[in-house]
Order: structure tokens, then sequence, then C-alpha cells
């Protein structure tokens, strides 16, 4: 955890105390609860995956 300020999450935008960084992204908790909890199937799956793909795009950019 990563408690210091708040952080813009990649998923949501919103701006976030407490949360996880993944490389240098910050994700918040409520993003990361709902990424674990999303079945592959549901439509919501996909936006997650593009939304980390932001991730690795920024890191070799």
């Amino acid at each position: 955890m990563h408690d210091q300020g708040d952080h813009r999450c990649i998923i949501c935008g919103q701006h976030k105390h407490e949360g996880i960084f993944i490389v240098s992204e910050f994700i918040c908790d409520t993003c990361e609860a709902e990424m674990v909890h999303t079945d592959a199937t549901d439509a919501k799956y996909h936006f997650f995956i593009d939304q980390l793909k932001q991730i690795w795009v920024q890191k070799n950019a």
C-alpha cells in the first residue's frame, strides 16, 4: 500500500488516497477490488484490460 497523498487512479481517473502502484501507475482500492471480482466474460473486464495497457505503453514510450 502507498498512502502518501492523493493519486489519480488509471482506471477510474479519480484522486484517491489508498491503493496500489503497478510499475509507476496508481490503482485505487475500489478499482482493484472490482477488477479482482470481475469475471472474464463480463463486458467491464475488457475495459479494465484496456486501462491496464496504459501501464505498459507509458513504460515503453
